[in-house]
């Protein structure tokens, strides 16, 4: 069958809109209309060559929409049925069978490999040319997708779908990791670096806990007067001359900070995330750096009991997390809806720049 999709033709260059064909699903998989599909850095590292997903083909992995047709097995979800795509999880491996998907042994092949996994892909050109697939189980820059029946996560039939698909991957990344691995205890301080998409997430998340100081750190005064009006209790604005985080951060909390977040992906940050809590104080990696990026730690202030831990895409099960904050934001305890400016298919090279440039702070692409 035709849909339409923004198409990854090579590096370093603007995705184009055209009509591709697409297979009707196989055993095991589920063809679904999307409604909508966020956008992420991740999709922007791909571009650039930062994650290798192989050209041409199709990006996106914040979709979310309805179920067109099963195939031959799937039972989970049915025609008609309001889903989120979540990540791929193979099921099997040990990551998968102890409840942890997000770090399943084949998350590198299912996330970038660009096919399924005979090597097949979902999505051809019009001429009948290949187009690689399964851009994180999904390829969701498109007006229909082929995946996984068990990646889906099924959703009220009263959520406006067109608001949900940044809960696949942006907004789960950040209030995950403080709900399902940081777990900020009564009384903590908790630091987030960034204030984008998964740093204000995080910050919605914190307020659900009992944490005390919840500090944003950022360059931009609009995402700092966000940040607050989320549940940031105290705003590090590092554009303004002189600042050093690190010492605010010390100046508020009186000594440093319990956990913090590098929700920027910049491995300068991240020395600075980690400069911000003290004896057994825990930095956490959330942000996506380019591939190839290091970084290094004082020995004697991280042997101090110090915790580093990476959190991929907020922990959890896909299923559970989302529908948390579904209800969560039904509830008015956390408004991921604020961050969101949606854009229609045609426009994604806008949108991934408007995502670049700090104008907003959730791109969501409407398909036609």
């Amino acid at each position: 069958m035709r849909a339409n999709a923004a198409i990854f033709e090579k590096l370093f260059t603007p995705l184009s809109v055209a009509e591709v064909e697409i297979d009707e699903p196989r055993p095991g998989e589920v063809l679904v209309k999307i409604v909508a599909s966020g956008v992420c850095h991740t999709d922007a590292l791909a571009r650039d060559g930062d994650m290798p997903f192989p050209a041409p083909g199709v990006l996106g992995h914040e979709g979310a929409g309805f179920v067109a047709a099963v195939g031959d097995g799937v039972t989970n979800v049915a025609p008609g049925d309001k889903v989120v795509i979540g990540w791929p999880w193979c099921g099997s491996c040990r990551n998968c069978l102890e409840g942890q998907p997000r770090y399943c042994l084949q998350l590198g092949p299912l996330v970038i490999a660009g096919a399924r996994g005979d090597g097949s892909t979902s999505l051809r050109r019009a001429d009948g040319s290949s187009l690689h697939s399964h851009f994180f189980g999904q390829s969701s820059f498109a007006s229909y997708s082929i995946c996984a029946a068990n990646g889906l996560v099924k959703v009220p039939d009263d959520a406006d779908v067109s608001l949900l698909g940044p809960l696949a991957c942006g907004i789960s990344t950040g209030a995950g990791a403080v709900l399902n691995a940081l777990r900020p205890f009564a009384g903590s301080a908790i630091v987030v670096y960034g204030s984008g998409a998964v740093g204000l997430s995080a910050i919605m998340a914190a307020r659900l806990t009992g944490a005390t100081h919840i500090i944003a750190v950022d360059r931009l005064g609009s995402r700092l007067a966000l940040a607050a009006s989320l549940g940031a209790t105290e705003t590090i604005d590092v554009s303004a001359p002189g600042t050093d985080p690190v010492a605010a951060v010390q100046e508020i909390c009186g000594g440093p900070a319990d956990f913090s977040m590098d929700c920027a992906g910049n491995v300068n940050v991240l020395r600075q995330a980690a400069d911000s809590v003290g004896m057994r104080g825990t930095v956490a990696l959330i942000g996506g750096a380019p591939a190839g990026a290091s970084f290094s730690l004082d020995h004697m202030s991280t042997l101090w009991g110090k915790k580093v831990v990476g959190i991929l895409g907020g922990e959890g099960r896909s299923d559970s997390l989302i529908n948390t904050l579904i209800t969560l934001n039904a509830q008015g305890r956390f408004p991921y809806d604020r961050l969101i400016r949606k854009f229609p298919l045609e426009q994604v090279n806008e949108a991934l720049e408007a995502s670049h440039h700090g104008d907003v702070i959730k791109p969501v692409l409407e398909m036609p």
